[in-house]
C-alpha cells in the first residue's frame, strides 16, 4: 500500500517538474540559436507521457486490488 502511494507521489512530482521545465524554456526565450519551442515541446510531451503512465498505473493498481474506489455509492 505504501509503495503505491509513493509511486503516485513520484508521478505527480514528475508531471510538475516537466511543467516547470516547459515554463523555464518558455521564459528563457531564443538563446544559443535554439528555438524555445523545441525544448518546451519536449518537456510538454514528457508531461503527457508521465500523465498517461500515472493513469495506467492507477488502473493497474485498481485492477490488482491495491487500491479501492471510494466516494458516492452507485445508485445513490
Amino acid at each position: 500500500m505504501g509503495a503505491m502511494k509513493n509511486l503516485v507521489v513520484l508521478g505527480f512530482i514528475a508531471i510538475i517538474a516537466s511543467l516547470g521545465t516547459a515554463l523555464f524554456f518558455m521564459l528563457r526565450g531564443d538563446q544559443e540559436g535554439k528555438p524555445k519551442s523545441a525544448g518546451m515541446a519536449r518537456a510538454l510531451a514528457f508531461r503527457v507521457g508521465f500523465s498517461i503512465l500515472l493513469f495506467l498505473c492507477l488502473l493497474l493498481a485498481w485492477k490488482l486490488g491495491y487500491i479501492n474506489p471510494t466516494g458516492i455509492p452507485a445508485g445513490a
